[in-house]
């Protein structure tokens, strides 16, 4: 592979383990230095860090809750003072819960918005001006499928994730004339780890019994990576606002 984004700073959000670390990790392997957050869990942050170094990459690490707007901001001081720049902002934090509406109060409701639609916006505002000067400055954020399809029990996940759609579209025009390129990655069903300590519910999602893919298997984190290295390459300077499904057939649409 080549290193595309030598010279380049990326913040991945949400990036201790997963997806958002396979992103982090793909990211690094392209040639960028990569700035590490995740809301409190210093060993796993740490931990793929030192795999990014360790493979001869430059990384840092930013523990904080994107639903902070001054934690958000200080993940963007990170970027600054350890690498002087920052290009790549990836908004991949998430919290995947699932309860029936009727079971689900305001406090349920807010606490997956806070962080999937609210943290994207906090982290984004945080990071403009730096991607305003990069002169390629990209932003990806990471959607879900089921903000696409709907599925039972995620009322308040498929809202978020059906709003980063619209926020995604929305920037990529207000964005345009600073050369920043925004577009949405919307994984679909991934092998991931889950349990306790993770953002995502314990076990397998009941929302997947009935869904198949066409390629007849999960995806892997590092699949969904390859899509974000790509939008985040000089390739795609000429891709915005669009929405790139990851999700081996098991939705066909925009």
């Amino acid at each position: 592979m080549t290193r595309e984004l030598e010279g380049r700073v990326a913040l991945v959000t949400g990036a201790g383990r997963n997806i958002g670390a396979a992103i982090a990790r793909d990211l690094a392997d392209a040639g960028a230095a990569v700035v590490v957050n995740a809301r409190r869990n210093a060993a796993e942050a740490e931990a793929v860090a030192a795999a990014i170094r360790s493979a001869g990459g430059r990384a840092a690490v930013a523990l904080g809750d994107v639903a902070d707007p001054e934690a958000a901001a200080a993940m963007v001081r990170t970027a600054l003072e350890a690498f002087g720049r920052l290009d790549i902002l990836v908004n991949n934090a998430a919290i995947r819960r699932e309860v029936a509406f009727e079971e689900m109060d305001f406090a349920a409701w807010r606490a997956v918005l806070d962080v999937c639609l609210d943290g994207a916006f906090h982290v984004t505002k945080a990071a403009l001006a730096a991607l305003k000067g990069s002169g390629a400055g990209t932003i990806v954020n990471i959607g879900g499928l089921t903000g696409h399809t709907g599925a039972p029990h995620r009322a308040h996940v498929v809202t978020a994730k059906a709003g980063l759609a619209g926020f995604t579209r929305a920037l990529a025009h207000d964005l345009a004339s600073y050369g920043i390129t925004v577009n949405l990655v919307v994984p679909g069903m991934i092998a991931t780890a889950r349990g306790p300590g993770g953002s995502a519910t314990p076990g397998a999602p009941g929302h997947r019994a009935g869904r198949k893919t066409l390629v007849g298997r999960e995806g892997t984190p590092e699949e969904v990576a390859a899509a974000v290295r790509y939008l985040c390459g000089p390739g795609a300077r000429y891709v915005t606002g669009q929405a790139i499904h990851v999700n081996g057939g098991a939705f066909l649409g925009g």
